[in-house]
């Protein structure tokens, strides 16, 4: 069967009810009231989401691995199983307050497209594996992308272990939780290289849905910085100690954020700065903060922009401290990637295969597949999500998108599968 076949014929057997259903079933695993999920990476909700893949995988007769970092792995198994896989998916943690189709479509996504390939009773040369990608959010244990930057080589299995989250649990012992309750067959970090990778997702931004657009070709994903702020005053008491005398912490903190909102201006808003979190110690309404943490996530597509702003943040908020010790920590540094011009020409021809109107563009967003882009050809595909919203419960995405993204998954995984 030619390539061309091939593709016109994965696509037709992806159900949008099937895929709709599935990830329905995945999303109540840490439902909210509000209609979204909290299922954070490595927590119970996480695990137990992981089995119901697992428990999936086992019913059509899949194979189902996972690693030291707890990445899950579904495989579906190839005419020469020597051969390097390709590899699509992406995560099923979320963060606290978060929608049901970030990360979650690009999983499930995979799954479907395994399924679809079975009911063709199409054969791949190559085998092919969906993944569930460990911690990608970083809003447990930051920083994110953490399973595929492990697997990647980019970070090493030790340097993560000591990671705690806020309430002071240990990545290792979450880590150790999990990897005792996935009902998958253990496998090494190294067990394969893969041949490619293809993340669907949904946008997470407006741009598809205001152009009626239904299929986003991934040209790259911009650069992230990630610094984390310490600020130390002197705790005082509230009633007694005059302002002359204060070493307020909050105070200096908030003089900080406003000299960087002030340094990370952009006329043409191009350039991201997140303060994310931000806590104050005692946190007693009667006690003067002694201490303050805050998190800057900072984001650009050019690399030389994030040195340049990112190195200057060190001196603006020393000086704008005032009194309080400031500490300035860099806490990661991932480089703008551009996807190679084949994976995007793949992509975009099984969009126009099928006669689905598509665009080339940037991720504003980070993912898995950054990671990725330095060991194998990585692209990704996005669909639209209402309004742009994502990191949020009302997050939503039609089921008709969902699976015209899984048509074109489908037909460039088997392409790539067959080279």
């Amino acid at each position: 069967m030619k390539p061309s076949e091939i593709i016109l014929n994965a696509s037709d057997y992806v159900s949008e009810e099937r895929l709709w259903e599935l990830l329905m079933d995945v999303a109540t695993y840490g439902a909210t009231e509000k209609g979204g999920v909290n299922r954070q990476a490595l927590s119970p909700e996480d695990t137990a989401a992981k089995n119901h893949v697992v428990r999936w995988a086992t019913e059509r007769g899949f194979q189902s691995f996972h690693d030291e970092i707890g990445n899950l792995f579904i495989r579906r198994e190839g005419n020469d199983p020597t051969l390097d896989p390709v590899m699509t998916g992406s995560h099923l943690d979320s963060q606290p307050t978060g929608g049901r189709f970030d990360g979650a479509f690009g999983v499930l996504a995979g799954l479907e497209a395994l399924e679809a390939l079975n009911d063709a009773k199409i054969q791949t040369k190559r085998s092919i594996e969906v993944v569930a990608w460990t911690n990608e959010e970083g809003s447990r244990f930051s920083p994110g992308a953490m399973g595929s930057s492990v697997f990647s080589g980019i970070k090493t299995l030790p340097s993560v272990m000591d990671l705690t989250d806020p309430a002071g649990v240990l990545l290792s012992e979450a880590l150790k939780a999990t990897l005792s309750e996935v009902l998958a067959t253990r496998c090494s970090l190294g067990r394969v290289k893969p041949h490619s990778y293809v993340e669907a997702h949904i946008e997470q931004g407006p741009i598809l849905e205001e152009g009626e657009i239904p299929i986003g070709v991934v040209s790259g994903i911009q650069g992230i910085r990630h610094i984390d702020i310490n600020v130390t005053g002197e705790e005082a008491h509230a009633g007694t100690t005059p302002r002359r005398s204060r070493t307020d912490a909050l105070v200096g903190g908030i003089n900080i954020v406003n000299a960087l909102h002030k340094l990370t201006f952009d006329d043409k808003d191009i350039l991201r700065f997140t303060i994310g979190r931000f806590e104050v110690h005692p946190g007693s309404p009667n006690t003067v903060p002694g201490q303050v943490h805050f998190t800057i996530d900072l984001r650009h597509p050019d690399k030389k922009v994030l040195s340049s702003i990112g190195d200057e943040m060190h001196t603006v908020a020393k000086n704008a401290g005032g009194e309080c010790r400031v500490e300035v920590l860099d806490i990661g540094f991932i480089t703008p990637t551009e996807f190679g011009i084949k994976m995007i020409n793949i992509i975009a021809k099984a969009a126009d295969h099928l006669n689905y109107k598509n665009v080339t563009m940037p991720s504003g967003a980070g993912h898995d597949a950054m990671h990725l882009s330095n060991i194998c050809p990585t692209g990704m595909i996005f669909v639209p999500c209402l309004g742009g919203v994502s990191h949020n419960e009302a997050e939503s995405a039609s089921s008709q998108d969902l699976a015209i993204g899984t048509r074109v998954l489908v037909d460039a995984i088997t392409y790539l599968a067959n080279e």
